[in-house]
């Protein structure tokens, strides 16, 4: 025992070497997460002088809808999301695809509605804008509600997508809604008790509708078995840089479809 001790005041009495160099953990920083960065971007978009009379297309979503606009991915070294494919596609190359992208990553249903609320009404104001008359609005909610969820969760998600649609309706009456179906995730039993019926729920809310679309991209990320295809995500919920590829030709196929002429 008194070798022991000797012998653990020894190491406890070595000089610990001293870092070099400058870290951000130095520094006073803020905390700012990634999803206040993107509110505060497409705030400052909306409040840009700049006419939106050439967006065509709006995109309404959570952090999926949001990464389109990441190329790199922040959080996966090595991997990449669909800004590319976004450039390509929407970022105004094309014309009629010009396309903005109201996303933000951990946005419930409830949040959107919050965001796409009339300002005077205390709201966020993002379909205020009286140049942003867009011909399609495409809606993809739901998944964030699934977690931390009410009770039944799928009854909740249809029905606040419901109002997402009659807040956007609103707000752009002359725009045709195009709903989007969940993907899928990479729990089957998930998919089966809550995004496929949530999926089917959404097909028939459409469908009674004349003036709204339902987009079902489901079976194009999904293998023969019926499991998500892993190549086409990131992680178990986020679309890799070749699922966004998917998921805008998919986008583009319906663009180009009679059942998808302009509403006005």
């Amino acid at each position: 025992m008194p070798s022991l001790l000797v012998f653990s005041a020894t190491v406890l009495a070595q000089p610990v070497a001293q870092p070099t160099g400058h870290f951000v953990a130095e520094t006073p920083v803020a905390r700012v997460d990634y999803w206040q960065k993107r509110a505060a971007q497409i705030d400052e978009r909306l409040a840009d002088r700049q006419s939106m009379a050439a967006i065509r297309l709006v995109f309404v979503g959570d952090s999926i809808t949001d990464f389109w606009h990441l190329d790199a991915n922040p959080w996966f070294p090595g991997k990449f999301c669909g800004a590319a494919i976004w450039d390509e596609s929407f970022g105004g190359a094309v014309p009629g695809q010009t396309a903005l992208n109201l996303g933000v990553s951990g946005d419930r249903i409830e949040h959107v509605l919050h965001r796409l609320m009339p300002a005077a009404d205390g709201g966020e104001g993002w379909l205020d804008r009286p140049d942003l008359r867009p011909d399609r609005v495409f809606v993809m909610l739901g998944i964030n509600n699934s977690f931390d969820a009410e009770t039944p969760a799928a009854a909740s998600i249809i029905k606040g997508v419901m109002a997402v649609v009659a807040r956007i309706r609103e707000r752009q009456p002359n725009a045709q809604i195009v709903v989007q179906s969940l993907l899928p995730t990479e729990d089957d039993a998930k998919n089966r008790d809550l995004v496929r019926p949530v999926n089917a729920a959404l097909r028939d809310f459409a469908g009674a509708d004349k003036a709204l679309r339902f987009l079902d991209l489901y079976p194009s990320f999904v293998d023969a078995g019926g499991m998500q295809r892993r190549d086409l995500f990131n992680d178990a919920l986020h679309p890799s840089r070749a699922g966004y590829r998917v998921w805008r030709d998919q986008l583009v196929a319906f663009l180009h479809t009679a059942a998808a002429a302009p509403a006005r």
